[in-house]
């Protein structure tokens, strides 16, 4: 919790104001009692018309200051917490971003939402609380405490009575209930969790017609969740009766006793009247410290999950040295070369790539095929530092991809994942992500390489035209065709296709791996792909199995001699005469 409270230095100067603005309005608002008490025993018990409208007066403004400094204070706490929330979740958000997907997939996409937004919330309304209850109440207790004593110290030993009963009640519940915010997070993360899924698969959900399935899944988490929030509440909801079973016992107990001290002359009624009110905020102060420390414990929690993030080191802060590429890699293009590369995902038996060694030269054409499982899309991943290999290097013009930055080392690549995603926005803004300064010749260019110009050109607004979120209101093919239309419109100086003509027909992959021939001339260009008839013209394929290379070549020296590669090529041929 303190290490997210740094976060509230830009707003230090209003920080000092609320403190100084709520010492003053927490004065005026002790000193009203006495004033009072001053208004029924000199006023008007001794009938003195001017005093009463003197005092009167008095506490007319002090409660007008009170007033306005409060509502001043409210303000000034509402622009902090909402521009320190504003800040951490920037913050995180962008500390995120630089993440490695090792990392991201460590943490999860869940729970990252929840992170990002319910965790933010939850320690911005305990910095709200305390810049207002937690800053006040100690005041107000203190205060209270002292001019109850100054008013009659008999009668504060009532407080000895009620106080310490309380506070063993608090830390009783507090105790309790710590352990359970944390369960109700990860509860709330499971939550997200299921409903990411149910909505990001729903077309799969239906088709196999599981939404009942899907229905009690949800339903049971959140009944969970729901059991659990109850278990909290209910804990909670004993604290509240009892601090007002303990205020107006104490109220009686000094009505009581201040009634005999009155009939023994010892007391005047002001006093009593004054004596009463101070109880009343000593106990307030009292039931606002229990509400701070039943919240501090959720917060706590959620900030725990906060730093967890923060303590994450970003792959951009992995930087071992300043080297960089220069001119010469856009001279002479990029030569990428894995040396004895291995790598497995955190958790897994088995190695997902083992000892894997190949170069891919500008202006030539690497391709990488092998069966499902193989860790073709794996290795693709290696190369923008998505992952980082656990023996071995990869290398650019003879760098290590660990020591250059990682903004400089993407800025080089065209990447078109296996799965396209787009995002909402127009066609042309979906074009112009990987380079906002692309021209609209640059544009056309693209689209036409990319075999997307006559579907574009038939939408009613052109490239003007709306992409739903992720490409919803467009087919399979045309989000692959616009993928690899955003890649070109980059003119990046490696091209990684991660199996980006599957959904392609036999002709407009043959078109487009044609037209982008002419444009990759002095580019370094690696395809994944599962069909032959993609890669056939490749200057190198390399066949994986189960991790490793089984063997490189052309296509014609990979159908003489690698079986593993035959058998791809048979297996094909026969679904072609079959269809």
């Amino acid at each position: 919790m303190l290490a997210l409270l740094k976060h509230l230095k830009p707003y230090r100067t209003f920080v000092i104001a609320v403190l100084l603005m709520m010492f003053a309005g927490i004065m005026l608002e002790l000193y009203l009692p006495t004033l009072m008490a001053g208004l029924v025993d000199n006023g008007i018990a001794k009938s003195d018309i001017n005093y009463v409208w003197r005092t009167g007066g008095i506490m007319l403004v002090c409660t007008i200051l009170a007033v306005g400094l409060t509502i001043f204070v409210t303000y000034l706490s509402s622009r902090i917490t909402q521009g320190f929330s504003r800040d951490v979740r920037r913050m995180l958000f962008t500390h995120v971003e630089g993440l490695s997907m090792e990392q991201f997939d460590r943490l999860g996409t869940a729970s990252l939402i929840t992170r990002t937004t319910n965790d933010i919330r939850q320690v911005q309304d305990v910095i709200s609380m305390m810049l207002s209850m937690m800053t006040r109440a100690p005041i107000m207790l203190i205060g209270g405490i002292i001019l109850a004593l100054s008013r009659d110290v008999t009668l504060s030993i009532v407080f000895l009575v009620t106080l310490p009963v309380l506070a063993i009640i608090i830390f009783f519940v507090t105790r309790k209930v710590i352990p359970l915010f944390s369960v109700l997070q990860k509860k709330t993360d499971r939550l997200n969790l299921l409903l990411r899924e149910s909505l990001i698969g729903t077309r799969v959900v239906r088709a196999f017609n599981r939404t009942q399935f899907e229905k009690d899944r949800f339903q049971t988490a959140n009944e969970d969740y729901r059991d659990t929030g109850i278990r909290v509440n209910r804990i909670l909801a004993v604290l509240y009766p009892i601090m007002m079973i303990a205020m107006n016992a104490t109220s009686i107990m000094i009505v009581w006793f201040g009634a005999g001290r009155i009939d023994q002359g010892a007391m005047q009624v002001g006093n009593l009247m004054a004596f009463l009110q101070y109880a009343m905020m000593i106990l307030m102060s009292l039931i606002m410290l229990s509400m701070a420390f039943v919240a501090i414990p959720r917060a706590q929690a959620s900030a725990k999950r906060i730093n967890e993030v923060f303590a994450l080191q970003s792959a951009k802060q992995e930087v071992k040295s300043d080297i960089v590429l220069g001119e010469d890699v856009q001279q002479q293009g990029a030569v990428i070369s894995f040396e004895q590369v291995s790598f497995r995902y955190a958790g897994a038996e088995k190695h997902a790539l083992k000892d894997i060694s190949f170069t891919a030269k500008p202006g030539q054409t690497t391709a990488i095929i092998g069966s499902t499982g193989s860790g073709k899309s794996t290795l693709l991943k290696l190369i923008p530092r998505f992952y980082d290999p656990e023996i071995g290097k990869i290398t650019i013009n003879g760098v290590a991809t660990n020591l250059l930055d990682v903004d400089e080392l993407r800025s080089l690549i065209g990447y078109i994942p296996q799965k396209a995603s787009l995002f909402r926005g127009t066609i042309r803004h979906n074009l112009r992500f990987g380079n906002p300064h692309t021209t609209d010749q640059l544009e056309q260019q693209a689209l036409e390489i990319a075999q997307a110009t006559n579907f574009v050109n038939s939408k009613e607004k052109g490239i003007l035209d709306e992409v739903s979120q992720g490409g919803g209101n467009l087919s399979g093919g045309q989000k692959q065709r616009l993928s690899i239309a955003r890649a070109l419109a980059r003119q990046p100086l490696i091209y990684l296709f991660d199996d980006s003509f599957s959904a392609l027909d036999y002709k407009t992959d043959a078109k487009l791996r044609a037209a982008l021939k002419q444009v990759t001339e002095k580019s370094t260009v690696i395809i994944v792909a599962q069909r032959v008839n993609t890669i056939i013209d490749a200057d190198q394929i390399i066949v994986l199995h189960d991790g490793e290379v089984a063997g490189t070549g052309t296509h014609e020296q990979l159908l003489k001699s690698n079986i593993i590669y035959q058998e791809i090529v048979q297996s094909q041929q026969m679904e072609e005469e079959s269809v």
